[in-house]
């Protein structure tokens, strides 16, 4: 863990560049989490269920939605832009939060699009589902290319250390 670690800081030391590879972090697993999620509440599997103030079934967008406003509004005032460790700990959790608003977000992209519920049809799930797991994977590996590929020579290294 401490030569992953190593790693890390190596590869990602800029930190637009880690910034960017953890809002594509924050992204993939946020648009992971919700659909394994929302296929549970659909499934009634476990204690997940859909959130409704009355009789109104508020959409995992509004989260992604509000949790952009919060994050945006957080850059404007500058939030993280200090030289003091407690910043550099908000800038990065600034770009986490801002990956998992836009996976909830664009997750229902078909609901802004057709202005109706089609999370469950053809229309609401096969191209966006490929297009944003497609844009969440390449955007991982774009920005976090040379670090992934080092943990995975490391790994190799010590797979072979452990054979010998």
């Amino acid at each position: 863990m401490k030569r992953v670690l190593a790693l890390y800081r190596r590869h990602l030391e800029q930190p637009r560049r880690e910034r960017l590879f953890l809002a594509s972090a924050g992204f993939f697993a946020a648009f992971g989490i919700v659909r394994l999620l929302a296929h549970a509440i659909r499934r009634r599997i476990g204690p997940f269920h859909d959130i409704a103030f009355g009789h109104t079934h508020v959409h995992h967008l509004v989260w992604g939605i509000l949790i952009l406003l919060v994050v945006g509004y957080g850059w404007l005032i500058e939030l993280g832009k200090g030289r003091q460790p407690e910043s550099h700990v908000l800038a990065r959790s600034m770009a986490i939060l801002y990956g998992v608003g836009a996976a909830l977000t664009l997750d229902e992209f078909a609901l802004w699009l057709h202005l109706e519920d089609v999370y469950w049809t053809r229309q609401g799930r096969a191209s966006v589902d490929a297009a944003l797991l497609f844009g969440a994977l390449v955007s991982l590996g774009f920005w976090g290319g040379p670090f992934l590929r080092a943990v995975a020579r490391e790994s190799t290294r010590f797979s072979r250390r452990r054979k010998h």
